[in-house]
């Protein structure tokens, strides 16, 4: 019958592909985190900026700092201007699959990037102190439940109009 062997052909390219994905990782297995590298130098000119309505801030994300960590934190420098010109920048990582930030270092001006030893990891969601941490997750270092494909892609996204992000043809 050709609806059998057609059939069967499906599910013979299915077993297939699930023989080149290789071992599918256990549902159980615990995330760990990777060491952080250190805090880039903070470069506050040409940031990507993050559009936060309410604040009083401007904030931007320094395109050089962005990297995807093998362990699917999302790490990056954002800087917070005030109206006055002053400047606060922190080093965070986001962990889209437990929708958590991480602040690595902050940088005071005059003393440079000071380390946050054992910093917590927090909550994105209810979480006032991270409102900048996650528009950044939304509007590009995430995917879903996943980190953004690249650095360079998470930059387009950050930097593109809503009705723009995570649309293939702008990839």
């Amino acid at each position: 019958m050709p609806d059998r062997a057609h059939a069967r052909r499906w599910l013979g390219a299915a077993i297939a592909l699930f023989a080149l994905a290789g071992p599918l990782q256990a549902q159980d297995e615990p995330w760990q985190e990777q060491a952080a590298p250190e805090a880039p130098p903070l470069k506050p000119e040409g940031l990507v900026p993050i559009d936060l309505i309410g604040s009083t801030l401007r904030f931007g994300v320094q395109p050089d700092s962005v990297s995807i960590g093998k362990d699917g934190v999302v790490r990056y420098v954002v800087v917070a201007t005030s109206s006055t010109g002053a400047i606060n920048a922190m080093y965070e990582g986001v962990h889209c699959a437990g929708a958590k930030v991480k602040v690595y270092a902050r940088y005071t001006p005059g003393a440079g990037w000071s380390p946050s030893k054992d910093a917590p990891w927090r909550p994105l969601q209810d979480n006032s102190a991270a409102r900048h941490s996650l528009a950044i997750a939304r509007n590009g270092a995430c995917v879903g439940n996943g980190a953004n494909s690249s650095p360079e892609q998470v930059l387009r996204d950050l930097g593109a109009p809503a009705h723009q992000r995570f649309r293939s043809e702008y990839r």
